[in-house]
């Protein structure tokens, strides 16, 4: 199966449409998980304007899309937290698209795209029900740490050296 990783602009109408993809897989899944309900219309637009994604625009960050038989088919994002840190964020792969190879490829992408930046670590974090993101960055290898942020939602913070 053939991919193709590309920089794209985090404010453009393909970045727009695979961010409320993946906002809504994973605020659904939350919610049908720890409420039984999937999220509320009114929340997912508040939240989707929220986060615009302009932190992953150079010169500090990246949005990457990967692209499939000419459709983006997923996206991977970076930001510089500090001069030799970097943060893996907005991960994901359109649900049809699993399992062909294209997250690993997006986040070695993203790896590349941060030791361009400057970075010796890429750090993350995510949920305990994401299950297949955690056994990704596993094989990956990613370690999981301490807690490095404050965010209500993260479970689990994974760390790598990114060598050159």
């Amino acid at each position: 199966m053939t991919w193709t990783i590309a920089p794209e602009p985090f404010d453009s109408p393909v970045a727009a449409t695979l961010w409320r993809a993946y906002y809504t897989e994973v605020s659904d899944r939350y919610y049908l998980l720890h409420e039984g309900h999937r999220t509320e219309p009114a929340e997912l637009e508040q939240e989707i304007a929220a986060r615009t994604g302009s932190e992953l625009a150079p010169p500090g960050g990246q949005l990457l899309v990967a692209w499939h038989e000419g459709a983006a088919a997923g996206s991977a994002g970076i930001r510089l937290l500090d001069p030799t840190t970097a943060e893996l964020t907005r991960v994901f792969v359109h649900e049809e698209l699993r399992g062909r190879g294209a997250a690993p490829r997006l986040v070695t992408a993203a790896e590349e795209a941060a030791r361009g930046l400057g970075a010796k670590a890429m750090i993350l974090d995510t949920r305990h029900d994401l299950v297949e993101a955690r056994s990704l960055y596993a094989r990956l290898g990613y370690e999981e740490t301490d807690r490095h942020n404050d965010d209500k939602y993260a479970e689990h913070w994974f760390r790598k050296a990114l060598l050159n």
